[in-house]
């Protein structure tokens, strides 16, 4: 039986060949947000079929079991799996369902709606009760971290921890100030290992390499040595 980290890297690559397949990750000149020119463009709206989001959802659930076994940058424990309205929905929901049916571990899934309902069960969140429970964010990609701070403030005032976060693709930059949003999100959380990737940069450029991709790999060099995160 391969080991978490040989099945990690293979979803990942199975990941990057769909991701590319379908167009959510394309290559050339994108003007972000940020004014940044990126030689890369990552739309996880775009992964919608079933074989994909089978992909993403084993992709999602061996980075939980890798970051629960890391010896230097654990996840911590966690009781629900939670995701904010509305991409991670879906998320949370295929990947609890692997991680029952692959590893044998059965998690409590929640999420939000956009307004709190005032009728029926009411309130904003659905699913499983947090309250008293530690709970595990799934994300899509944490640019300025704005769902993710509005869904830990929205489990915290229903009396859940949130112990961590696992997004889809780390860009791993620095913003204008020098810092990152993947700092700041893990000081709120308690530190190190609170925020987990099932994609990196550096996955990406390893991916561009064993494939020949020579010049999208040597864009993708420059763009990191301006904007990358220092470990």
């Amino acid at each position: 039986m391969s080991s978490i980290t040989e099945t990690l890297q293979d979803v990942q690559n199975q990941l990057l060949e769909q991701a590319e397949e379908v167009g959510a990750l394309r290559f050339g000149e994108f003007t972000l947000k940020s004014g940044r020119i990126s030689p890369y463009f990552f739309n996880a709206g775009l992964m919608s079929s079933g074989k994909i989001l089978n992909t993403i959802a084993n992709a999602y659930a061996a980075t939980i079991i890798a970051g629960l076994n890391s010896p230097t940058s654990p996840l911590p424990p966690f009781d629900v799996i939670f995701g904010p309205a509305y991409k991670g929905i879906s998320l949370a929901a295929c990947t609890s369902l692997v991680l029952s049916a692959v590893y044998g571990r059965s998690y409590g899934f929640a999420y939000d709606r956009k307004e709190a309902k005032d009728h029926g069960e009411g309130g904003k969140l659905v699913g499983v009760p947090v309250q008293g429970k530690k709970v595990l964010i799934l994300d899509d990609v944490m640019t300025a971290g704005t769902a993710v701070r509005l869904a830990i403030a929205s489990i915290q005032s229903a009396g859940g921890e949130v112990v961590g976060v696992v997004q889809l693709l780390d860009r791993e930059e620095v913003g204008k100030d020098g810092g990152s949003t993947v700092d700041e999100v893990e000081n709120v959380l308690g530190g190190r290992g609170r925020v987990q990737s099932v994609l990196k940069m550096k996955d990406l450029m390893r991916w561009l390499a064993d494939n020949g991709k020579q010049g999208q790999l040597k864009a993708m060099e420059t763009y990191q040595q301006q904007y990358g995160r220092k470990e």
